[in-house]
Order: C-alpha cells, then structure tokens, then sequence
C-alpha cells in the first residue's frame, strides 16, 4: 500500500505503535518496564562526582543518573534534569541539565530565550503567521525560548496556539516547581503519544484491534528476530549486537563481479539506519563491509551520511580502522527491540 500509515496497537501487555511507509515498515516503537522513558523530567540530587570526566552521578526516584559537564554543582544540590535516551545494562541513566518541552507543533526550551521557526517550513507567508501565533502564546511565558515544528506548516493555527499554550504552562509550572528531594515531575511519552508527536508528517492513522496482524506488522517483526538483512542483487548484511559493540557484516553473495563488493555496501548505507532503528540498537556499532577499492570509500561514506541525515538518531561517524572496518556511534535512543517481542 502507497503512502503513510501508523498504526497503534499492543504487544501483549505493551503498547506499541508502527509507521508503515508504502507497504513497508519504517519505524517502531515498543513499551518497555525495564527503564524509565526517555524525556522523563527529574529533580535529581547530586551524589558524587566522577573524577576525570567532569561528570556527576545523580539521586532519582528510578536509580542512578549520570549528568555531564557539571562545574559548580555540589554532592546534595538539587537539579532539574531530563533523560536523553537508554543507559547501558548495569549502568546510570544518561541525563541532560537542559531541559525541553516537547509537543506535536512546539518545544519550549526553558534555558534558550527566543522564537525559532524549521527550516522546512520556507514559505515566508506561513512562517511570518507563525511568527504572531509563537509570541501571542508565549506571552505568559516569558524569558523562555520556542521552536515550532516542521508539523506546523499544514496545522490549524488555533491547534498551534492551543498546543504552545499547553507547553509553555507545563514548562513554567515544572521550572518553578519548589518542591523537595529525588521526584519525577514530567513522564516520558508512551508509544501512542510518541508516534503522534514525532511521525508528524501526513499519515493515515489506525486504532482498530489486531491492527498489527491485519497491516503485517507481525510479519515484519518476525523479520526482525533474524540477524540477517537481505538487500538487493542476492546481497545481505548480518546485525549481531554483542555486549560491547553491535556488529554488522556484509556478504555480496552469489555475485564475484568486481562490482560486487560496493553495490552491497552501498545498498548496507542505505539499509542501515532504518534497521539500527527498527531493531534500537545503538552505542558502538562497527561494520565489517564487502572488499572494495579505496577510492570508492567516498562514495560509501556520503550514501551513509545522507540516509542518516533522513534517519532522526544521532549518530556519529567515527570513521575506518586499521583493519578496513567502519565505525560509528549511535545514540542510545530505543530500547533494543528483540528482547521485547513475543
């Protein structure tokens, strides 16, 4: 089926929400007990600080926080902190002292004064409208900054107004919020509302019951169960995540053309992010890539680049090895897939 679909379900007891893009399966998101929510917003209080990383673990109501760059903070200081994303087994939770505010069209940003407008949004008309609805809501909230959403160009404006309102009092109420000790004061989004908030671009959505057995949602996540990708020209590359880092490794198959070894690694470019992405993997990631020239490792790279330009996660392109290898580092956004599936 052409065009967008996100489709809203349950897997088991866990909610759980797919985007569908032309019949095939883009993106995913399942709940999970095991951590706290990224976007989850805490009063922490400083435990002890971490000597030669300028860090400082952090009291929560959900364990141990990890917050960098922390000059003049204090062990039994209190501080506001948000999670950016999953921890490592066994390890804090990744924190982030800048706080943010995030809704379908608006994000408020507490500590950045100012009115800022996507970049995807280019029409003038639109964005000077924008403009006037972005100060009239923010009235109330004054000294703190807002970003309006690429979602914004085709949204009713009274929604716009509604949803920077709502934003804006949520973010005042929490930055002035007197209260005492380790508490969390904002949840992180469920899959429901994430998918609504962030797959903003125009999509058909489905609540009906079974939706993922009737659109082949579970068939895709079958697909996900196995290590192996296939790609084009009989090609496929295999993800195997490990303790330390996630390996992937690409096979051209059948195919001994000289040619081989690059069409496989240019079609693993491209696969790459929504797989990572589908399957939440990140931290280390290192590619055992076909054999090809070195003069074609250019053209590799850009391929990479531009799919996770489309791709949302960051991700930091660490480079080659030594041994020929390709290195990334990829946040930990998601939670990994596989232990979550029936």
């Amino acid at each position: 089926m052409k065009g967008r679909q996100i489709i809203l379900d349950h897997l088991g007891d866990r909610e759980a929400a797919a985007l569908m893009v032309d019949g095939r399966l883009d993106d995913l998101l399942i709940d999970s007990d095991a951590a706290p929510r990224p976007g989850t917003i805490y009063r922490a209080v400083a435990s002890r600080p971490v000597k030669g990383q300028g860090g400082m673990f952090l009291s929560t109501p959900d364990g141990d926080a990890f917050l960098r760059q922390t000059r003049g903070i204090s062990p039994g200081q209190e501080k506001l902190v948000q999670i950016t994303g999953y921890s490592d087994p066994e390890k804090a939770i990744p924190v982030t002292d800048r706080i943010l505010f995030k809704s379908r069209y608006a994000i408020v940003t507490p500590d950045a004064p100012g009115l800022n407008i996507s970049r995807r949004i280019r029409d003038d008309d639109r964005r000077d409208t924008l403009m006037v609805i972005a100060r009239e809501a923010m009235e109330a909230a004054a000294g703190m900054g807002l970003i309006l959403r690429s979602s914004c160009m085709d949204a009713d404006d009274e929604a716009i107004a509604e949803d920077i309102h709502a934003m804006a009092k949520l973010a005042k109420q929490v930055m002035d919020d007197p209260g005492k000790g380790p508490e969390t004061l904002v949840a992180g989004d469920a899959p429901h509302a994430l998918a609504w908030r962030d797959w903003s671009e125009p999509a058909d959505i489905v609540t009906d019951p079974g939706g993922f057995a009737s659109h082949g949602i579970l068939d895709a996540l079958d697909a996900l169960k196995s290590p192996q990708v296939p790609l084009p020209g009989g090609a496929s590359l295999f993800i195997e995540p490990t303790r330390a880092l996630v390996a992937v490794d690409v096979n051209t198959g059948a195919d001994t053309s000289l040619a081989a070894g690059l069409k496989a690694n240019l079609a693993t470019a491209r696969e790459l992010p929504c797989q990572l992405r589908l399957r939440g993997l990140g931290g280390q990631i290192t590619l055992d890539l076909a054999p090809m020239p070195k003069k074609d490792r250019r053209g590799f790279e850009n391929a990479l680049r531009a799919a996770l330009r489309a791709d949302g996660i960051d991700t930091v392109l660490a480079g080659w090895t030594p041994l020929g290898h390709y290195e990334l580092q990829r946040k930990r956004a998601r939670t990994p897939t596989l232990p979550l599936l029936p």
